[in-house]
C-alpha cells in the first residue's frame, strides 16, 4: 500500500503537469514555467507522501547542491561523448544555429521529466522494492520497467526501449545506489536529456520536440546514430551507459550501499547520503 500511495501521489502531479505542458504546445516561456513548476510540486508531493506513509524525513531528497551539480556535469559530459563518437563516424552534422526558444522550452520540459521520472522510478519503485529483493534485482526490475515505459513515445521501438532500460534505467538506479540521494540521478537525467535535445538538437527518446540550440541531423546506420528514436538507441549510448553503471555499482559496493537479497527492510541503507 505504501508503494501504491506514493506512486499515485507523484504520478498524479506528473500527469497533470504533462497535460498542462502539452496544452501550451511548446510555447517557450510557458513550457519553462510549467515544467519547473511541475518539478517543484513533484518534490514537495514526494516529501509529503513519504512523511505520511513512512513517518520519516525523506533524506534522499534533502537539499544537496553538490550532488545535483555533479549529476549535471556527468550527464552532460556523457551525452557529449556519445555525440562526439557518432560525429566521428559521420553520423552527426550541424547545419547551423537552431532555436533559442526551443532550447528554453526543452529546459523546462527536461526538468519536469527528470524530476518526476526519478521520483517515481528511483525514489519510489527502486527504493522500496530494493528493501525486499535487494539492490541487484531491484535495479534489473525497475530498469526494465523504465525502458518499457518509453514504448509509448512517438517513434518508439523495442530496441530503443531496451537500450533505455540498460543505459538509463540501470545507470540512474546505480547512481542512486552509489550516493543514496535522488539529486545525483535527477541532475544526470536532466543534463543528458537537455544536452540531447536542447543543445545538440537530436531526438529525445523518440518524442516529438522543438529544435534546440543547434540545427543538426543524424544519419547512417541506426545502430550507430539511433535513427528516429534518437541517439539513445545508439550502441555508443549503450556502451557509455553500461560503463557508467558498472562504475556507480562499484562505488555502491565500496560504500556498503548494496542491499543483499535476504537483507531486511530495516537494515537497508536508506539514510546513508554521500554528498
Amino acid at each position: 500500500m505504501r508503494l501504491l500511495i506514493q506512486l499515485v501521489a507523484v504520478a498524479a502531479v506528473a500527469l497533470g503537469g504533462s497535460l498542462v505542458v502539452g496544452l501550451v504546445q511548446w510555447n517557450a516561456p510557458l513550457t519553462l514555467i510549467l515544467g519547473l513548476g511541475t518539478a517543484v510540486l513533484s518534490v514537495l508531493t514526494y516529501r509529503w507522501v513519504v512523511r505520511r506513509t513512512e513517518q520519516r524525513v525523506p533524506v534522499e531528497i534533502a537539499k544537496n547542491h553538490a550532488a545535483l551539480g555533479r549529476g549535471v556535469l556527468i550527464g552532460g559530459g556523457l551525452f557529449a561523448a556519445v555525440i562526439a563518437n557518432i560525429a566521428l563516424v559521420g553520423g552527426y552534422d550541424v547545419l547551423g544555429w537552431g532555436s533559442v526558444g526551443g532550447a528554453v522550452a526543452l529546459f523546462g520540459f527536461s526538468a519536469a521529466a527528470a524530476v518526476t521520472e526519478e521520483l517515481l522510478f528511483r525514489g519510489v519503485l527502486f527504493r522500496i522494492v530494493e528493501r525486499r529483493i535487494g539492490t541487484w534485482l531491484a535495479l534489473t526490475l525497475t530498469a526494465l520497467l523504465f525502458g518499457l515505459s518509453h514504448l509509448f513515445n512517438a517513434h518508439a521501438t523495442l530496441w530503443g526501449a531496451l537500450a533505455i532500460a540498460v543505459e538509463a534505467g540501470g545507470m540512474l538506479a546505480a547512481a542512486y545506489a552509489a550516493s543514496r540521494t535522488l539529486w545525483l540521478p535527477i541532475g544526470l537525467h536532466f543534463a543528458w536529456n537537455f544536452a540531447e535535445g536542447g543543445i545538440f538538437g537530436t531526438g529525445v527518446s523518440g518524442t516529438d520536440a522543438p529544435q534546440g540550440l543547434l540545427n543538426a541531423v543524424t544519419s547512417g546506420p541506426t545502430a550507430l546514430s539511433g535513427g528516429d528514436f534518437g541517439p539513445e538507441a545508439s550502441v555508443y549510448s549503450l556502451l557509455v551507459g553500461v560503463i557508467t553503471t558498472v562504475v556507480f555499482m562499484w562505488l555502491a559496493r565500496r560504500r556498503g550501499n548494496i542491499v543483499p537479497l535476504r537483507r531486511s527492510a530495516e537494515a537497508a541503507p536508506a539514510a546513508t547520503v554521500v554528498p
